[in-house]
């Protein structure tokens, strides 16, 4: 019988369960996992090794993507006569839709298999990528980027479910440090990657010379991938589809308007997106729990009742909170009350995001050695008092510069750990689960920090107007504020990180755990 902590008890009373009942749940999933779990690999062949490096390729672009839409936003806004606001509908609608898609995953990886998938995710980021780099009209390029984004949102669950389907238990940590490195690496370059190809041609070209590597990466895949495990003939619940729309869509649009909302009345109050994705979020927590006894679940939410699993993705959602308020409000600090132009504050933010992601291998390797709490707390205190020093006010350039860069090594020293631990706590079909619920919380996680921050530095900012304060000083009190909120939540991380254990399986090469 699975034993209750305290930890538990907390967990379980925000959802309104009893720890009995957790404690049963939780025996269930163990049950089911050891029925259906295949033996951990015992070493990663040349054919499995070729499918990582595809996969890792595949998701570094589709990933890139992401974050190449703001510095092309004023041409497009040139050529099809738009405005800022509704350009902005070019990130936000790939948001929502990766926040729709994303929970899907774990039913869809489950019925396709590891093949299927990865040749559904790439033709629809190459169909997407296509339709955009011809797109005549605004139209037809936010259909596009809602197309890729939609393979984008398999791409990943499927990466992190592979890796730990075909990866030995001791080597898992040096695999994930690679996926971290994915993960921080192509965000991190899609900017300048932009910026470079607009020095001489047109926005279509930050889609048409993507395209011949998409098409490239799928006729690799249709040559290469094989299924990693047997797929399941899963029936697709037709009720769990919309109130996963519901659910994630709302909380994720409502999220991202709570700035606005702080700025300026919005045409939609953000209470009802909000207010409706928590009441969608209840429905379809009940049904996927209903659905679960006969594994049907479209998103296993059974995963929550596994402790290592849950620990993880709770510190992996603090340590996002933050670190998207600062991805957001930093840049404006830079230019607004530092005075740099936008090159030199794309310049000044790289070396931090290039660091965290070449740091990752190097903390997989370690965390395959010692486990991840010796490297979780140090790297969340790091990053608290990195949000410290930048809510002081530093005055020169170097000085953020030096304070983003401490804060991106302390997320290496969290994410990687943090993945690793949290999906090697599950076997069988719960894989793919976890990725999916990992990457949906990642997404409320991101856009709640975001949401958070602007709204914390505006209501500051404001009311340093009303007394007469001039407005650089005042958008730099507001920031300053947001940045020590951001620094609370992650000495808070910090606490809960040191209840984190060893996962049993560390480097044995034995069957992962189920629970703890």
């Amino acid at each position: 019988m699975t034993s209750t902590t305290s930890s538990d008890r907390a967990l379980t009373a925000a959802s309104g369960a009893t720890p009995e009942s957790t404690e049963a749940v939780a025996d269930v999933v163990a049950v089911e996992v050891a029925h259906d779990a295949q033996p951990a690999p015992e070493r990663l062949t040349p054919a499995n090794l070729r499918l990582l490096v595809l996969l890792l390729v595949s998701a570094f672009v589709v990933i890139l993507n992401e974050t190449t839409m703001g510095v092309a936003l004023p041409p497009i806004m040139d050529d099809f006569g738009i405005t800022a606001a509704t350009g902005q509908w070019l990130t936000t609608a790939f948001l929502l839709t990766m926040a729709v898609v994303i929970p899907t995953t774990g039913w869809l990886l489950g019925r396709l298999g590891t093949r299927r998938a990865y040749l559904v995710a790439m033709s629809a980021f190459s169909v997407g990528t296509a339709l955009a780099a011809f797109a005549p009209s605004f139209e037809i390029l936010l259909g596009a980027r809602v197309v890729q984004a939609s393979g984008t949102a398999i791409m990943m669950p499927l990466l992190m479910t592979t890796v730990m389907r075909i990866v030995p238990p001791s080597q898992r940590g040096r695999v994930m440090g690679n996926v971290a490195l994915v993960i921080a690496a192509a965000p991190a370059l899609g900017p300048s990657a932009s910026g470079l190809v607009l020095r001489g041609l047109t926005w279509h070209w930050i889609f048409a010379i993507v395209l011949p590597i998409a098409v490239v990466a799928l006729v690799c895949g249709w040559r290469w991938v094989r299924d990693a495990s047997t797929p399941s003939p899963i029936p697709l619940d037709l009720i769990s589809v919309p109130l996963a729309v519901l659910a994630f869509g709302g909380l994720v649009y409502g999220l991202s308007g709570l700035g606005e909302a702080a700025q300026s009345d919005p045409v939609v109050p953000v209470w009802v997106p909000l207010v409706g994705g928590v009441a969608a979020l209840a429905l379809f927590v009940r049904r996927q729990l209903v659905l679960a006894r006969d594994n049907r679940a479209l998103l296993d939410v059974r995963v929550m009742t596994v402790r290592s699993f849950a620990t993880a993705v709770v510190l992996m959602c603090l340590a996002m909170f933050s670190m998207f308020g600062v991805m957001m409000l930093l840049p404006l600090y830079v230019q607004r009350v530092l005075g740099l132009d936008p090159l030199a504050t794309g310049l000044l933010m790289l070396p931090g995001a290039l660091a965290m992601g070449l740091l990752g291998p190097v903390v997989g390797r370690v965390y395959d050695r010692i486990g991840p709490r010796p490297l979780v707390v140090p790297g969340l205190v790091a990053s608290s008092a990195a949000l410290a020093l930048l809510a002081a006010g530093p005055s020169e350039a170097w000085l953020v510069l030096g304070a983003h860069i401490l804060m991106s090594l302390g997320m290496a020293l969290v994410f990687t750990p943090m993945f690793t631990l949290a999906l090697g706590s599950l076997t069988g079909h719960l894989v793919p689960h976890g990725s999916a619920a990992i990457g949906t919380m990642q997404q409320l996680a991101g856009a709640a920090g975001t949401a958070a921050f602007v709204a914390i530095m505006t209501i500051r900012e404001e009311s340093a107007l009303a007394v007469g304060t001039d407005e650089v000083a005042a958008l730099s009190g507001g920031v300053h504020t947001a940045f020590w909120v951001g620094a609370a939540v992650m000495a808070l991380a910090a606490v809960v990180a040191t209840t984190l254990r060893r996962p049993a399986d560390l480097g044995s090469g034995g069957p992962v755990a189920v629970g703890h």
